[in-house]
């Protein structure tokens, strides 16, 4: 059965949009430069790679051959595979990296070294989160067996205590991701028509998963523990530790740019159609934190700029705190929510909050009061 497409009121200030898209084009043509990757993410990228693939060869050529040096190279890798994920991968598979397509498509191929597959990926962050965000039923961000995201999920008594268990399964997120949820998406993904789409099988497509699944366990964990001197459950210690580093650090960057306070949740009504249009549907449903800090910012792929990211997917990340201004000041002139948290950790609070919200059933009352 195919995925239903939703369809989003169009007539909802369209003007919105279009003029935003008139300064952004104009800001770029303006200043002359290009939209894609400039010579500080070319830097970042082979940084971002050196911290994932110096630490691993450390191990295996013997310099670090010492227990406490070979954990401190898989915490390492864990950060690696973190910047990789949210600066290399993601750009490069959302046509953001470069304007050749075969150099994003190499980058965006990268996600296979981390244990996940690239077309798992794109269907459902490109796809479903980036067309659908906060929709129930669509977005598959905000939908976990274990946990409650939107107020239009069934409560169940388990949930109560999300806010407090939510850490323990951010961390496993990767692990769950790599050795679970890619084989079960890539069945439904199927049986939706979603990757017909993508031009490949089912098939297809899991002959190709696998092999890139056995690839990277042979590679990442299997050869460090044949040649390593050190015991075999030490070294399988570490691969969860750079997976739960990454998964954690994943989580907290994209939850608390979706699953906040101030951001509004979706269901489509009967005739398959949302309120809003794109544009402000992204508006109401996503949100910035601390940018102000461009450490942090560099780090973390630009995704602080979320809401910059939404509407200009195809954009680098490097350009997105000079687009910010923009999509600030449209947004204010049009009446439309721009949803910012000065502080990174003032952006947990508001996560951590609707957790427990949703998993107690006071947002529900909230609501309901409304």
């Amino acid at each position: 059965m195919s995925t239903p497409t939703l369809t989003f009121n169009t007539k909802n200030q369209p003007e919105f949009f279009l003029e935003l898209t008139k300064k952004v084009n104009g800001y770029f043509k303006e200043k002359g430069i290009s939209k894609y990757a400039n010579a500080n993410m070319v830097i970042k990228t082979i940084f971002m790679l050196a911290l994932y693939f110096v630490p691993f060869l450390l191990m295996v050529t013997g310099v670090a051959s010492t227990a406490g040096s070979v954990m401190l190279m898989w915490g390492l890798m864990g950060l690696g595979m973190s910047g990789i994920g949210l600066s290399i991968m993601h750009d490069a598979n959302h046509g953001a990296y470069s304007k050749n397509k075969y150099i994003n498509n190499a980058l965006g191929y990268l996600i296979n070294f981390l244990g996940a597959y690239h077309i798992n990926w794109k269907i459902q962050h490109n796809v479903l989160h980036h067309s659908y965000t906060n929709v129930d039923g669509y977005d598959g961000d905000i939908t976990n067996p274990v946990m409650r995201f939107s107020p239009d999920q069934k409560r169940k008594k388990l949930f109560k205590f999300q806010a407090f268990y939510a850490p323990f399964f951010y961390g496993i997120m990767t692990l769950y991701w790599a050795f679970v949820k890619d084989f079960i998406k890539l069945v439904d993904y199927s049986k939706q028509g979603l990757l017909e789409r993508q031009g490949t099988t089912l098939s297809k497509a899991m002959i190709s998963m696998i092999f890139y699944k056995i690839g990277y366990i042979v590679v990442i964990l299997i050869i460090p523990m044949l040649i390593v001197d050190i015991p075999w459950w030490q070294m399988i210690l570490g691969f969860l530790m750079m997976h739960f580093i990454t998964g954690m650090v994943l989580a907290l960057i994209f939850q608390p740019a979706h699953v906040i306070e101030n951001t509004n949740f979706y269901t489509p009504d009967s005739t398959g159609s949302v309120a809003n249009n794109w544009a402000i549907h992204q508006m109401r449903t996503t949100a910035n934190f601390a940018n102000k800090s461009v450490l942090f910012s560099w780090f973390i792929g630009g995704l602080n700029f979320q809401i910059e990211h939404h509407l200009f997917p195809h954009i680098c990340h490097v350009h997105y705190k000079k687009l910010s201004p923009i999509v600030k000041k449209v947004a204010q002139k049009y009446n439309v929510p721009y949803y910012q948290h000065k502080t990174f950790v003032a952006a947990l609070v508001s996560h951590f909050k609707l957790l427990n919200q949703l998993g107690t059933g006071s947002y529900d009352k909230k609501l309901a009061a409304v």
